[in-house]
């Protein structure tokens, strides 16, 4: 939609609605017969309208049918004539009593929460706002609603057909054992892509592209997670500094895709054609083997506070959707540091949320999601239930049971941190593990490296054996075993795997906060200079630390997830909180993967190539439950733990916070495979290791001293020899 300063509406017309829906159970607005069934839920409106909508010379032209009453707050009405590409929106009438939650104000045009589509933006002036407001968009003292009509200057929704993708009929099925996530955002990795045409670059298309897809499956990618692509408006006081949302954290629509990330065509077609769009990126990642995982923000919506924008729930149920401070009905209580939450105790949030799940499994093919601050999902205000009715529902549900769910496991409320509570078929980001592999190959190699000591190793032990202590107990004998732990080194919040090696403290000054925006917990290290260097020795040790790092990512039973770029070593130069860019888009290259790489990028992404490979090949790396000890076919325990001298790790050693060498021995379920052999040496000097007497010989596969996998030496070891260990390395050996 194309606005004009100071456009006008003008209702041509207002009619009651005379002809129930035809579905009065299926919310939004659907082509049904001759017209289009409408359905909304506004539990304590007095009347609701549907506003169809056109432009004429640059103003607003509309159409009002009041719709009818029905039990549980929905309003409903079969509505003749109206056909897809229809623009339209909701009006409310009713109370107007912010100090208890009732918001309700006609003027302001409420996008559907059930909406597919969606035409223009939000622009940021004062009619966006059910309250009155000054010029800087700061509260005004004054009782009642703001009369200002919004219309022109929010979005609107378009009616779209029902029309299933592709996608949805040849899904890859990937085994969680077999998965490898990839997080990347839409149009970071693809905007400077060689060998993607100019016009598809940061696109959904550009994602489906050939060379897109040929790199994904090289690093044997088989799950890409993109970051949020629901439609978005950028939080006001982001706009008023001049920066854009980057990340897309901050929901405008549950069901329609963010337009700008389509191609320019699309965006002229229309809606319609965006969706398509969506729909055949993932139809034809789908045909390359690659299932799709969208990053989901059910937890708080894009209105803000209570003193941010009527955009559409806020207008429709500002009391049924937002959670509420327990002792005022006024406050909202935030657990999620976006100024609302929404409210899980209140069913249509329930609803809301299962049915944008459903659409985008069953419409848009998608294979599965990863909840933003999923504990807010699981909230009865400050208690957190892990039997909350979504959760039973995700587990039970016919179409959602199937897809993969991951958790992000925390929020900022009272019991935020929930990592290893959620019940199956939940996964979750293991936050333990990332924490685990930083401390010990960098905060922990830092403190030695100035004289000091290190953890011991039993934390390290549990995080490469898939996390027991997290993931293995639950009513069913084994729990939701080590796949359920999502296991990363990096993530889009937080230094790239480079940054990680290279900096101390965060570098955030290009967000304009002050560098006080995001995390001071980093456990990363420098190597001895903060930032670039051209010294050659920091350098060489940079690279080792990354490809310890990456190693253990690979050799850890659990599900592996790879954040884009760090493959081949890419940096953001120390911001570890890129979520904002400049609105007018100048900046976008400063965050988009830079593919322009060097010797050692491209050495780090051989690396990476060969470790994923070794994965995918031996099941031995790659445990999909936890086994109990009298499985193994070999008679021996299916996994044992050694100190360098080859002999068992006694209780001394597990708890010496000196000793920095490590043996992991896992023997392989399929009597074809080969069992395999881990050694960490986290001390910074060579060691001297014996070879543990449980096969007869052991092949070198890896090496994290090989600067690039093909330069190594696949030497030979049997039970009972010794060999010297590299500081800070990891071998991987499998039987030979």
């Amino acid at each position: 939609m194309t606005t004009l300063a100071d456009p006008t509406v003008t209702v041509l017309e207002t009619t009651e609605a005379t002809m129930p829906a035809v579905r009065s159970e299926r919310f939004g607005v659907h082509l049904q017969g001759d017209g289009v069934d409408v359905v909304v839920s506004a539990p304590f409106a007095d009347r609701v309208w549907l506003c169809l909508l056109d432009e004429v010379d640059g103003d607003l032209v509309e159409r009002r049918v009041a719709l009818m009453p029905r039990l549980h707050g929905r309003w409903h009405a079969h509505v003749p004539g109206v056909r897809a590409e229809q623009r339209y929106g909701f009006r409310v009438e009713g109370p107007w009593d912010p100090d208890h939650g009732m918001r309700h104000n006609p003027a302001k045009l409420l996008l559907d929460p059930y909406g597919r589509g969606i035409s223009g933006g939000v622009a940021l002036r004062p009619e966006i706002y059910g309250h009155p407001v000054d010029d800087d968009l700061s509260p005004l003292p004054l009782d009642g609603p703001d009369e200002r009509d919004s219309a022109p200057y929010v979005a609107h929704g378009v009616v779209l057909p029902d029309s299933p993708g592709g996608g949805a009929a040849n899904r890859p099925g990937t085994t969680w054992s077999r998965t490898v996530i990839y997080e990347a955002h839409v149009q970071g990795l693809t905007l400077q892509l060689p060998g993607v045409p100019e016009h598809l670059r940061g696109t959904y298309a550009g994602l489906a592209h050939p060379q897109t897809i040929e790199h994904l499956r090289s690093i044997g990618v088989t799950a890409l997670e993109l970051l949020p692509i629901h439609a978005k408006m950028t939080e006001p006081a982001l706009q008023q500094r001049g920066v854009d949302n980057y990340w897309g954290y901050n929901t405008l629509s549950f069901f329609a895709p963010e337009p700008r990330y389509a191609t320019r065509a699309a965006q002229q077609a229309g809606p319609a054609a965006v969706l398509d769009e969506v729909k055949g990126m993932v139809q034809l990642l789908h045909e390359a083997g690659i299932e799709v995982l969208l990053d989901v923000v059910y937890n708080h919506t894009c209105e803000g506070g209570v003193d941010g924008p009527t955009l559409s729930w806020r207008g429709l149920d500002d009391f049924g959707y937002y959670l509420r401070d327990g002792s005022a009905a006024h406050r909202y209580l935030d657990v999620t540091g976006c100024g609302n939450s929404l409210d899980f105790r209140n069913h249509r949030a329930i609803q809301l949320t299962l049915d944008s799940l459903r659409y985008w499994v069953q419409q848009v093919g998608v294979d599965g999601f990863r909840f933003d601050l999923m504990t807010t999902l699981a909230r009865r205000a400050e208690h957190v239930d892990m039997e909350h009715p979504l959760l039973v529902a995700l587990a039970s549900d016919q179409v959602l049971s199937g897809a993969k769910l991951i958790a992000e496991p925390w929020d900022l409320g009272p019991h935020g941190w929930q990592t290893g509570h959620f019940p199956p078929p939940i996964s979750e980001w293991n936050d333990r593990y990332r924490d685990c592999a930083r401390t010990f190959w960098l905060t922990d190699a830092a403190a030695i490296a100035s004289g000091g000591q290190g953890h011991d190793l039993r934390d390290l032990a549990t995080r490469l054996a898939g996390s027991a202590d997290m993931f293995a107990h639950t009513a069913v004998p084994g729990g939701r075993g080590p796949v359920a732990s999502v296991n990363f080194l990096t993530a889009h919040d937080g230094f790239t795997l480079a940054d990680l090696v290279s900096y101390d403290v965060k570098h955030n000054h290009a967000n304009g906060e002050d560098n006080r925006d995001g995390t001071d917990d980093n456990r990363s290290w420098n190597h001895g200079v903060e930032g670039e260097t051209d010294d050659a020795e920091i350098l060489a040790a940079r690279r080792r630390a990354q490809r310890n790092l990456l190693g253990m990512l690979f050799v850890s039973a659990g599900t592996p997830m790879l954040t884009a770029g760090d493959e081949f070593a890419r940096t953001q130069h120390g911001n570890n909180n890129a979520y904002c860019s400049a609105i007018d888009g100048s900046d976008d290259l400063r965050l988009a993967v830079d593919w322009h790489l060097d010797d050692a990028q491209r050495d780090q992404l051989a690396t990476v190539q060969h470790l994923a490979a070794l994965r995918r090949d031996h099941v031995v790396l790659r445990p999909w439950r936890f086994r109990r000890p009298d499985e193994s076919r070999s008679g021996r325990p299916t996994l044992m733990w050694f100190e360098e001298s080859g002999e068992a790790m006694s209780l001394d050693v597990w708890h010496d916070p000196h000793r920095r060498v490590l043996q992991k021995y896992r023997v392989s379920p399929d009597p074809t495979d080969r069992d395999v052999l881990v050694v960490i040496n986290g001390a910074p000097n060579e060691v001297t290791v014996t070879v543990p007497s449980v096969d007869q010989r052991f092949e070198l596969v890896w090496d994290s001293a090989w600067e690039r996998p093909e330069q190594g030496d696949r030497v030979q070891v049997a039970a009972g020899q010794s060999f010297t260990a590299p500081g800070m390395s990891l071998r991987i050996y499998l039987t030979a």
